[in-house]
């Protein structure tokens, strides 16, 4: 069976950290690229960062920048997002996806989406 699970959501408080997994089955993810991507209500897909294939090189944008991490693990064909500082304004489904590259990482509808996991819930909430 061909699976990405996200796992690692719950209810955070503002300040605080999380850290999410993103763990493939039935394939090889370190053949991947792998982005990162959040949904929140009333706004669109947004796609926030991504991990190469090759060298492992990160990439993220504006507003997590310096606050989350990516990480991969391919011999547990795992990657990972660590997330501190967590704003409300983080509140979202987290997705991870699969691409060849990391070229399109901004926009869902461009990367390649080989696989894509269900997502988990981040609440960043008192």
């Amino acid at each position: 069976q061909v699976q990405l699970v996200e796992s690692g959501g719950g209810l955070v408080q503002p300040g605080g950290s999380l850290r999410l997994s993103c763990a493939a089955s039935g394939f090889t993810l370190g053949d991947y690229a792998i982005g990162w991507f959040r949904e929140a209500p009333g706004k669109e897909r947004e796609g926030f960062g991504c991990i190469s294939k090759a060298d492992a090189t990160t990439y993220y944008t504006m507003p997590v920048k310096g606050r989350f991490t990516i990480s991969r693990d391919n011999a547990k064909n795992t990657a990972y997002l660590q997330m501190n500082n967590l704003k409300p304004d983080d509140t979202a489904v987290y997705h991870c996806a699969t691409d060849s590259n990391c070229h399109h990482y901004e926009d869902y509808t461009q990367f390649g989406m080989d696989y894509w996991g269900k997502g988990t819930l981040v609440n960043v909430s008192l």
